[in-house]
Order: C-alpha cells, then sequence, then structure tokens
C-alpha cells in the first residue's frame, strides 16, 4: 500500500491548529481541541473511517466553539487533500446511511476536486455538552470546501447527540469508501485524468 498521509496547519488570531492523518491507517486517534464533545466526534470520525488521525487545536474558547470547530474542519480538510495527492486508484464515489438510535444520517460523497456541500436537516437540541450542534452542519461544509469534496448530508432524530454523531460515522464510513484503492484501477478516475 502507498503512503496516503496529510498533516496541515492554520495559525490565526482565533486558533492554531495541528494535523496530521493516514488514510491508511487502524482508526487511532489523539485528539485535543478544548471542546470535549468535538474531541468523541474526531475519535469517532477515525475509528469508524480506519484513519489514523492527530488533531491538536488551541482556540478562542473564551468566546465560543465556533472558530474551534470551524477551523478544525478546515485543517483536516486540508489535511485529506494533501493525503489523496493525484487521487490515483481510488474509487473516488460513496454513500452512507447510519443509524445511531432513532437518528439516521445519510451522506453522498464525490472526491470530485469540485467543493459542493449540501445540509438538510436540523438538530433536536441546541447543544451537546459544550459543542454548539449546528455546528457539525457547518464542521462539514469547511471539511467539503477545502478537502475538494461533493458532500450531500442529511440527518434527522430526536436527540442532537446521536444526530450529531450519526453525521460523523457516515461521514467516515463513506470517506473510508472513496477513498479505497480499486486494484483495477491505476489512474485517476476522472475522463478529464484529473480530479
Amino acid at each position: 500500500m502507498t503512503e496516503r498521509t496529510g498533516a496541515a496547519s492554520r495559525s490565526t488570531a482565533e486558533t492554531e491548529i495541528d494535523v496530521t492523518v493516514d488514510l491508511d491507517g487502524d482508526g487511532d486517534a489523539a485528539v485535543e481541541t478544548g471542546v470535549g464533545f468535538l474531541d468523541h466526534m474526531l475519535e469517532s470520525f477515525a475509528k469508524h473511517g480506519l484513519f489514523d488521525l492527530t488533531v491538536r487545536c488551541d482556540g478562542d474558547l473564551h468566546v465560543d466553539d465556533h472558530h474551534t470547530v470551524e477551523d478544525v474542519g478546515i485543517v483536516l480538510g486540508e489535511s485529506v487533500r494533501e493525503a489523496l495527492g493525484e487521487k490515483r486508484g481510488i474509487v473516488r464515489y460513496a454513500d452512507r446511511k447510519v443509524p445511531l438510535d432513532e437518528a439516521v444520517a445519510s451522506v453522498v460523497l464525490d472526491v470530485s476536486g469540485r467543493p459542493y456541500y449540501d445540509f438538510e436537516g436540523a438538530f433536536s437540541q441546541e447543544r451537546v455538552g459544550e459543542f454548539t450542534s449546528i455546528m457539525a452542519a457547518h464542521f462539514f461544509q469547511s471539511f467539503a470546501e477545502h478537502a475538494g469534496l461533493t458532500l450531500h448530508c442529511s440527518v434527522e432524530g430526536e436527540n442532537a447527540h446521536h444526530e450529531v454523531e450519526a453525521l460523523f460515522k457516515a461521514n467516515a464510513r463513506a470517506l473510508d469508501d472513496a477513498t479505497r484503492l480499486d486494484e483495477r484501477r491505476s489512474d485517476t478516475p476522472s475522463t478529464k485524468g484529473e480530479l
């Protein structure tokens, strides 16, 4: 297997972030963002996508969680884009539907190189711990834009913890499926010759 790893950093007046990702990992994660529920979601993302992931973030949590969640999504997206390189041999497309008790999240993904994001649904409670629920949707918008993904997500349920967690797990499973290497393909999966 080829080495498909990526690393990115971001340093602003709002956040200091370092992220590494290995697309062909074992699901190991070392995450410290200062937002406990976001840490839990990123650990779940790594576990269910079989990505090795490190995330370190020092954000302006005295303001709120917005900058931390958004910027981690940006830097994780940049890391995944770097890990994919020229995208030779990948499956490219994937869709996953993941339940968590009463909640169901659906993800349709194309590693297209053309960022596009669509989200349908709502979260049943405003917060999960110190995490603002709607930031889950914003996280994946930032992630898609910086990873170069076409990403359609939806969620429904009655418990925001379950809804957000199902969304992270569905994205992890879909990204793992789409970024897998297809042994039948050695080129980039596009008639254009690049993604």
